[in-house]
């Protein structure tokens, strides 16, 4: 493939046929493709290296993969393998052979068992995912797919956040998503439950698939915001009185009020022909797979240990005019706290100040507060660790991070010795 995403490599990495563009957007192109040891179709999304970086995406997608790393249900589109070259970052997805749910509603309304067959699938889907603190953020009909079984498959996780991004005030402040599915508390721009947001977008799709278009849809983006702000929407005449009450549940523009996950698996119009379904937590679906909680230390996932590789440094290293950082890795079998306790060790033997970083690893200052250098460490298994050592060569300042620079790299922002 070349930088413009035209297909002139047939094989990646000797184990993928490429065979048709699927569809594009302004990052990325997916491509349908062939495992050719096991015959299976996949879906490859193929980014630009230079794209992500320059759009300063490179944390959005670290982010979507470590999500859908996690993510194992069988309404959610799976995620087999990343990989690289020097140019491109590859995803290997499940592939959907039924394509976009809203190329089907675009050829005409679903009756209200086919909306509700569907819809209790994303809800399924959605249920599992604020269960593991993961909160899509852009629903919408096109981003939702079929199997070859016509069953329903969520899809693109670029946009999504995690708990940890939640601010002190308890809400995600983020504006992201697609005008005609934003709720209306992302327009009032004061912060939003990510979970509520969520309820709300699949609201719009169950009635864009009863209705076959959708509730809030102006050419002026203006009106259509003013009509989202203040919830104001009319049902169609064949929907049925259990279903108008419902999307009113759903589409509730006070965030406060409207319908949660729990309360629309207990509503009489959802529960009708509904199976719960249980997931295996350690199903991985061909991805190595670390259990979240069984050691208090994130392992690295494909793409951290991809962009170690060289050329592929994707870490968005801030450096300083006059400071030049180099970087050294290397692999070792010491325990991170071992580690830790060495360098430390090492430098009290020079007079040299500690200071522990956010994460695993330290940062060793002079006696007059200049930072020498510091290292990072990471899991790779249970019985190897990655170190980073970085340090700064200059001319008139050898060997010293500027506490700015260093704070970029990970450091506290309050210096203190551990």
């Amino acid at each position: 493939m070349d930088d413009h995403g035209d297909v002139r490599e047939k094989i990646l990495f000797g184990k993928y046929e490429l065979q048709t563009l699927l569809g594009q957007g302004a990052f990325a192109k997916v491509y349908r493709a062939k495992n050719l040891r096991t015959g299976q179709s996949v879906a490859i999304k193929a980014m630009s290296l230079q794209n992500v970086q320059k759009g300063g995406l490179t944390e959005l997608v670290k982010r979507e993969i470590s999500i859908m790393h996690r993510l194992h249900h069988p309404h959610i589109v799976r995620i087999f393998e990343v990989l690289a070259t020097k140019k491109k970052i590859y995803f290997v997805l499940e592939f959907a052979e039924g394509g976009e749910l809203f190329a089907k509603v675009r050829k005409g309304r679903f009756n209200e068992h086919l909306s509700r067959r569907y819809f209790q699938q994303l809800i399924s889907a959605l249920s599992y995912c604020h269960s593991r603190g993961v909160f899509h953020r852009d629903l919408k009909l096109e981003n939702l797919l079929l199997d070859e079984k016509l069953d329903l498959k969520v899809t693109d996780f670029g946009l999504s956040a995690l708990t940890d991004q939640i601010q002190p005030d308890g809400l995600l402040h983020t504006r992201c998503g697609t005008p005609a599915y934003l709720a209306p508390e992302i327009l009032a721009n004061k912060g939003y439950d990510g979970a509520k947001v969520d309820i709300w977008s699949s609201g719009i799709i169950l009635y864009a698939l009863n209705a076959g278009y959708l509730p809030f849809n102006d050419r002026n983006i203006m009106d259509m915001y003013r009509q989202i702000y203040k919830g104001t929407f009319r049902c169609s005449e064949w929907t049925s009185p259990e279903l108008k009450r419902f999307l009113h549940r759903l589409l509730d523009s006070n965030p406060n009020t409207r319908i949660t996950v729990e309360q629309i698996m207990g509503d009489p119009w959802f529960k009708k022909g509904y199976k719960h379904i249980h997931t295996d937590a350690t199903d991985c679906f061909g991805l190595e797979d670390y259990e979240d909680n069984s050691t208090q230390y994130d392992f690295l996932n494909a793409f951290d240990i991809i962009s170690f590789a060289s050329g592929l440094d994707l870490s968005g290293l801030i450096g300083s005019p006059d400071c030049s950082i180099v970087v050294e890795r290397f692999v070792s079998a010491e325990s991170p706290e071992r580690i830790i306790e060495e360098v430390a060790a090492k430098a009290e033997e020079g007079r040299m100040t500690v200071v522990r970083k956010k994460d695993l690893g330290v940062m060793v200052e002079r006696p007059n507060g200049d930072i020498i250098f510091t290292v990072d460490i990471h899991r790779l298994t249970d019985k190897l660790a990655l170190q980073t050592n970085k340090r700064c060569t200059t001319v008139w300042r050898p060997m010293e991070l500027s506490k700015d620079t260093a704070r970029a790299n990970g450091c506290t922002k309050n210096y203190r010795k551990p």
